[in-house]
């Protein structure tokens, strides 16, 4: 990304559109994260860093689709049964190793390769056997039953492209071509920490007007779902020096820093001071609810990413800001959510002029389509509404109204947290 010098990411005075804050984004970020070479069974969920080139026809060559009886179909009788002699046994692995003879009939399995001569097999449960001999169903077309050499996969063909995500599929494709390892994007290293005497760390005590860090360990998990490499830097405490002292030493050795709170203007938060006095600090100011003005900047290389202390504030602005910046710096391509259609199951009065996200979960209407049921209570500090919501209801910046009915557009949280 550029240095905190460009202009772009100063706030107007105006809210920023938070489609315009993606834009820019969009823009400006460049993968940041080196390349490595991992054995195919590490490469899950890893982000990939070259163009696979398929080195071989998938399949390697024509084979049965079925067990059953390779024939030529010549030899069949179209209207009424066939009797051929059976002449040899053809397994996967296990070429018949001379070419088939007209009028002989051969026993095939699943996955064998198709011997020379015959273009047809007929399914065993369209067979009779009898003997030495089978009996061959009628109406068996030409061709039937027969894979092609190269009907998934030529040889040459760029089968999977740099910056994806790869699945379990990825994964089986690379295998069925070959390959035993991949180049990979490195992970994303990120240090994460919270700042506040009345922070401490779940497990221990937690006085009168102390509360326990939620908002460290569900960044942190969320952090996890996009394949970052992390460190914990704890719970710094409210001194100037000892929070400008971590956050130099982090920055010389990770790609990314983040936080919840500190970063407003009251008396204790000193991460914007420390920030600024490092490198720089951009606040935009995002026309979205939830969610204040999300910080993001730099330490020397570093980049810095302040998100609100509430709770859901924290993460709705990570899911749908922090997240695609991770995911630019790491390299990946695909970085938009899916979105999906559904209709409200409810109604709700907005101020236009800025987004807002509505946790919801979904309800099946009879039409097959989908209805979106709001959760009751809707402050940002409401962790369990997260909990019992299965996304986010999107209500754009033009709309103050939402009546039963309406069609809105569904971000569920396993969209958004891969």
């Amino acid at each position: 990304m550029s240095g905190p010098d460009d202009d772009r990411f100063i706030p107007a005075a105006e809210l920023m559109p938070l489609a315009e804050a993606l834009a820019i984004l969009s823009e400006r970020l460049v993968p940041i994260t080196g390349a490595e070479t991992v054995p195919l069974a590490e490469a899950l969920y890893r982000t990939l860093a070259e163009t696979v080139v398929a080195g071989r026809d998938v399949p390697p060559h024509d084979n049965s689709a079925v067990d059953g009886y390779a024939v030529h179909a010549a030899d069949l009788t179209a209207a009424a049964e066939t009797r051929l002699p059976v002449t040899g046994r053809i397994a996967a692995g296990h070429p018949l190793g001379r070419p088939a003879r007209r009028g002989e009939a051969l026993r095939i399995l699943t996955g064998a390769p198709m011997p020379e001569g015959p273009d047809t097999v007929v399914m065993q449960e369209d067979c009779r056997r009898e003997g030495d001999e089978v009996v061959l169903g009628s109406g068996v077309k030409p061709g039937a039953n027969r894979r092609r050499r190269g009907e998934d996969i030529r040889r040459g063909d760029a089968i999977l492209k740099p910056g994806i995500r790869l699945r379990a599929q990825e994964i089986g494709l690379a295998a069925s071509v070959g390959r035993a390892e991949l180049q990979v994007r490195e992970r994303l290293k990120v240090a994460v920490f919270s700042t506040g005497d009345e922070v401490r760390e779940p497990g221990g005590n937690a006085p009168a007007g102390c509360i326990y860090d939620a908002n460290r360990y569900t960044v942190m998990a969320l952090l996890r779902g996009l394949g970052c490499e992390l460190t914990d830097l704890g719970i710094l405490p409210d001194d100037p020096d000892t929070i400008r002292g971590a956050l130099a030493a982090a920055a010389t050795a990770h790609d990314l820093l983040t936080t919840s709170g500190g970063v407003s203007v009251g008396d204790e938060d000193h991460v914007k001071a420390a920030v600024e006095a490092l490198g720089g600090l951009h606040f935009w100011r995002v026309a979205i609810k939830p969610g204040r003005p999300i910080a993001l900047g730099r330490i020397g290389d570093a980049t810095f990413i302040g998100l609100p202390g509430n709770p859901v504030s924290a993460m709705v602005t990570f899911m749908l800001i922090a997240r695609p910046v991770i995911l630019r710096l790491s390299g990946r391509t695909e970085v938009e959510p899916a979105r999906f259609p559904v209709r409200a199951g409810f109604t709700f009065r907005k101020k236009p002029g800025r987004r807002e996200w509505l946790r919801a979960h979904l309800e099946r209407l009879p039409d097959g389509g989908l209805r979106a049921v709001k959760f009751d209570a809707d402050g940002s500090g409401i962790l369990t509404s997260m909990v019992a919501a299965e996304g986010l209801v999107e209500v754009a910046e033009s709309a103050e109204t939402v009546n039963e009915g309406d069609p809105l557009e569904f971000l569920p949280f396993s969209e958004m947290c891969l």
